[in-house]
């Protein structure tokens, strides 16, 4: 089931790369929040949207905005991914795809001839009030972070 637009975020807390606990709800009030779900650490895709993302995070923070990225890699593979191409957004860990399911991100692969469960790379941008503002699914990575950037600087 996908999320719309204009319904409140569901609200999550997930370990990030230091082992820190990340909370949506004490960012209310506060933060508008850009929250990233990719497939997989260190791929090419994903590492040109993380890195696309870091580039503008100066940009994003003028606009009170937090960029945040989900996988369901691990903590430990979140900072190798982190400390290997200088990343400045947090890299949140969903290893039993718990988020990943309240966001609806997750779809059935081919692979080999088997069947696995990935993530689509989607992005959601929820406000101060903690209010999904836009929900898009299955976005390309290349350019995506300077679209996400517009669309934040249209909400204000």
């Amino acid at each position: 089931m996908q999320l719309q637009a204009g319904t409140e975020a569901p609200h999550f807390e997930l370990p990030d790369a230091d082992m820190k606990t990340f909370s949506l709800a004490r960012k209310q009030g506060k933060k508008n929040v850009v929250l990233y779900f990719y497939p997989k650490d260190d791929t090419p895709g994903c590492t040109i949207e993380a890195n696309e993302f870091t580039d503008l995070v100066d940009e994003f923070a003028k606009l009170d905005t937090l960029l945040v990225g989900v996988s369901r890699d691990d903590c430990l593979s979140h900072a190798a991914f982190r400390d290997k191409y200088g990343l400045s957004v947090q890299l949140l860990a969903d290893t039993e795809s718990r988020v990943c399911k309240k966001y609806g991100v997750l779809y059935d692969k081919e692979v080999d001839g088997h069947t696995k469960v990935s993530i689509r790379r989607s992005t959601f941008v929820i406000d101060k009030q903690g209010m999904l503002r836009h929900a898009l699914y299955g976005v390309q990575s290349r350019g995506h972070a300077q679209e996400i950037l517009k669309l934040i600087k249209d909400m204000e």
